[in-house]
């Protein structure tokens, strides 16, 4: 089944614990990385790889996430009266013509597993899908992280996560793929391991938060039960599902944060600010001072 890729799931009803006090009232996805919230370059990167339709999993008291794709309209006819024509430009863009926002409930915290199914109603069961979690951005200025795996997609027909080289150490926290070399030069995954301990990892390629799914993988996922840590684990159902259906592994180009973190927040904040010309300048010149004082 080779479909293109026209929906992204985004599972967002997490509370956002490590971020407390500040995400008491506001969502961590709507925390900013510079001057956009962390869920809106998730967005972008999604519009950028042909996404059409996002749905949005959230959990009661996080419709705020929705608030920022709605269009203000008290907003815009400010902006446009004060000649802003460039702000107006920037918030119009939140959310392109032709672009639809969907919203799906996860009433209890049951696991990424059970993040995804609950946008079960919004994907076609006959439809390849992405999943994008918006903790994990991916600085890449080319075709962004999710266009890589649909690249993949497109050449396979089958499904792909994105996956990347972790310190073995760290096994005990990631997903963890086995994969296969084919003979068309694309990598198939073989086996997918749940936060295994570094003595029982398959390898050390940690899956990032970027997938492509068969939607056939809801029935998968409405059945197989909890997994690690009690939860109804995203990983393990593909790993059943897998059986029949090709996975491929996508190896990812660009630098990927842990916004999931205080310290990858502030790494994410820094690197893209240092991508934007007006700012660079300036923010080298107050991190060598800072570097002066500390060293």
């Amino acid at each position: 089944m080779n479909s293109p890729v026209r929906k992204a799931v985004f599972p967002v009803a997490g509370l956002g614990t490590r971020f407390l006090p500040a995400t008491k009232a506001v969502p961590k996805e709507l925390l900013p990385v510079v001057d956009r919230p962390l869920i809106q370059y998730a967005v972008e990167e999604a519009v950028a790889a042909g996404v059409d339709t996002m749905v949005f999993v959230v959990s009661p008291g996080k419709e705020s996430i929705l608030d920022h794709f709605r269009r203000d309209e008290g907003l815009e006819s400010k902006l446009e009266q004060g000649g802003k024509d460039a702000l107006l430009a920037r918030v119009r863009a939140i959310l392109p013509e032709g672009v639809r926002a969907e919203v799906a409930i996860q009433d209890q915290p049951l696991g990424l597993g059970h993040a995804v199914l609950c946008a079960r109603e919004h994907v076609p069961a006959d439809e390849h899908f992405a999943v994008i979690l918006p903790d994990d951005m991916v600085l890449d200025p080319g075709r962004g992280a999710l266009a890589q795996l649909v690249a993949v997609h497109e050449a396979t027909g089958g499904g792909v996560i994105g996956l990347e080289a972790i310190d073995p150490s760290l096994t005990a926290s990631y997903g963890i793929a086995e994969v296969e070399e084919t003979p068309s030069g694309h990598r198939r995954i073989t086996s997918l391991v749940e936060k295994p301990a570094p003595e029982e990892a398959p390898s050390n390629l940690g899956i990032v938060g970027r997938y492509v799914l068969d939607g056939r993988i809801f029935d998968t996922l409405a059945t197989i039960g909890e997994g690690a840590g009690g939860e109804i684990q995203l990983t393990d159902g593909i790993a059943r599902f897998m059986g029949d259906h090709p996975v491929y592994a996508c190896p990812l180009e660009g630098v990927r944060y842990d916004c999931g973190s205080r310290l990858g927040m502030l790494k994410a904040n820094i690197d893209y600010a240092l991508e934007v010309d007006s700012l660079r300048d300036e923010l080298l010149a107050h991190l060598g001072h800072v570097l002066g004082r500390t060293g």
